[in-house]
């Protein structure tokens, strides 16, 4: 296994984790709003449930993407996983709030 291979699938490892534990949070956090029937906090988790699978296919189709474009690659799916991370804390913070 080239030396490429090897970062990408650390990459991807360290994407997959990040991506397991976003799912796990909205899914906590949709139970949460659900019952308390937080219908603006209901739709942005779905906003963000379907940005993390977006992301999840983005990590995917990596293996796929040329050699020159990999850096590229990796770099918009860094900058696409922390922004979840925030809408996630801002969502917690905000279901914390009202709850």
């Amino acid at each position: 296994m080239s030396a490429e291979n090897v970062e990408i699938k650390a990459f991807e490892e360290k994407i997959s984790t990040q991506l397991q534990q976003a799912k796990s949070q909205l899914a906590e956090f949709d139970a949460r709003a659900k019952s308390q029937m937080a219908q603006a906090e209901i739709t942005t988790i779905n906003r963000l449930k379907a940005k993390q699978q977006e992301i999840e296919k983005k990590r995917q189709a990596l293996k796929t993407v040329g050699h020159a474009k990999v850096e590229q690659a990796k770099a918009e799916i860094d900058r696409e996983v922390a922004n979840l991370k925030s809408s996630l804390a801002e969502l917690g913070t905000k279901l914390k709030k009202a709850g």
